[in-house]
């Protein structure tokens, strides 16, 4: 089944760690898009409770789909009571991160869910492929948060040698005409995270709004120095906090044992964007957001058709 026949836009709303909140998915899936939630922003697995029981009782009843991310690495120690979760709310699509997504598999595809993969090489799409995924979502060049390292031409043309199935593409998608693109290029949807930042519904404070209205292309650095994993980062963040893009990353691995919503992570005092921020100009609400997009989304359909009848 193609979810996204249900949709007015081929797009998810990416799940932002410490950034995507109940509000946001419900405003998402109202106004025609696929919202999402990473399971690590809620504080304790009650709160991820109550959340996934909001979520469920605005959208259930209208049908609307809505996704959620989840952290499969083995040493995440909230994984299994998260997943008793995911089988009580039956989210439509259940995406993973930081390990195997064959952990999950079972138990969605149980209640009829699909489950995607975020992947950042053809080999860890062909590792997803084998794991039972429904789904993959190529994570290119320029993606907010931690970032592929492909550009998404590339990436679709060597993914779609050996994978026919449901394929999306994050980073740097962010006007309605950059949806149709993807698509031309092989892709069946999008996933948009940093114009969703500045939405109303989103966790984001104020001076994180105001940063990102105020950013562009030139004001995103991508570094190591965070996280010990390669991300971008808005330069006004890390230079508030005392971070200079240079340094070398820890050599210590990242622990994700724990309650990594409150655990006092480096990555929670810096704010992330993707080299699409320069698209977000305003606060919005996320139904505004969408309808902008939407309309870009016509306006690019209606300008390829005029170019396509002299070529044709």
């Amino acid at each position: 089944m193609n979810i996204f026949q249900r949709t007015r836009l081929p797009l998810l709303v990416a799940p932002m760690f410490l950034v995507s909140s109940p509000a946001l998915v419900i405003a998402g899936a109202r106004a025609g898009v696929i919202g999402a939630l990473p399971a690590a922003n809620a504080r304790t697995v009650e709160t991820l409770d109550e959340w996934l029981a909001q979520i469920h009782a605005e959208l259930h009843e209208e049908q609307l789909p809505w996704l959620l991310n989840m952290i499969v690495h083995s040493s995440y120690d909230r994984f299994d009571a998260e997943l008793e979760l995911v089988r009580r709310y039956q989210p439509a699509i259940v995406t993973t991160a930081l390990g195997s997504p064959a952990r999950v598999t079972d138990t969605v595809k149980a209640y009829g869910g699909q489950v995607f993969a975020d992947v950042i090489t053809p080999a860890m799409a062909k590792k997803s492929i084998a794991a039972g995924v429904d789904g993959l979502i190529l994570v290119c060049s320029g993606a907010g948060g931690h970032t592929g390292r492909y550009n998404p031409l590339a990436f679709i043309n060597e993914v779609r040698e050996f994978w026919d199935g449901p394929l999306g593409v994050a980073g740097c998608v962010s006007r309605g005409r950059d949806v149709l693109a993807m698509q031309a290029a092989g892709a069946d949807f999008v996933v948009v995270g940093t114009r969703f930042i500045a939405a109303q519904e989103s966790f984001a404070s104020d001076e994180y709004r105001d940063m990102l209205v105020a950013s562009g292309l030139e004001d995103i650095v991508e570094t190591t120095a965070v996280s010990g994993v390669n991300a971008t980062w808005m330069k006004a963040s890390l230079e508030k906090a005392g971070i200079q893009p240079e340094q070398a990353a820890s050599s210590k691995p990242i622990d994700f044992s724990g309650n990594i919503s409150t655990a006092n992570k480096a990555w929670k005092d810096v704010w992330s964007a993707g080299q699409g921020v320069g698209a977000t100009r305003e606060v919005a609400s996320a139904s505004q957001i969408i309808d902008e997009l939407h309309e870009e989304y016509v306006s690019a359909l209606k300008h390829m058709k005029n170019l396509s009848e002299g070529y044709l």
